[in-house]
């Protein structure tokens, strides 16, 4: 069974860091996607930043592109964050989800498993 747990989420003042880090067990596809998402109060989960291991490539929504870094641990099958000169509208539910296929552009619905999230809030 696939788990993703999450954490490193936290409280920060705009212009702070954050690493949020995503322990994932349990599946053995061969190639797959791993994305992060966040979800703010009333508000649909959007797609952060998704990394596709068929081609090594990294995907970024505008909104964090050259603020948020995505990495992943093979050997450790842990996905990581990097959050840099965060705003106050970064503030969200993160939680990480794993598609054994392509990114899809991030769209949430086409992820199959998702962790519990981690809560990051940044104030101004």
């Amino acid at each position: 069974q696939v788990q993703l747990v999450e954490s490193g989420g936290g409280s920060v003042q705009a212009g702070g860091s954050l690493r949020l880090s995503c322990a994932a067990s349990g599946y053995t596809y061969s190639s797959y996607c791993m994305g992060w998402f966040r979800q703010a109060p009333g508000k649909e989960r959007e797609g952060v930043a998704g990394i596709y291991t068929g081609a090594g490539s990294t995907y970024y929504s505008d909104s964090v592109k050259g603020r948020f870094t995505i990495s992943q641990d093979n050997a450790k099958k842990t996905l990581y964050l990097e959050m840099n000169s965060l705003k106050p509208e970064d503030t969200a539910m993160y939680y990480c989800g794993v598609r054994a296929a392509g990114c899809a552009n991030l769209l949430w619905r086409f992820f199959d498993y998702w962790g519990q999230g981690t809560q990051v809030t940044v104030s101004s």
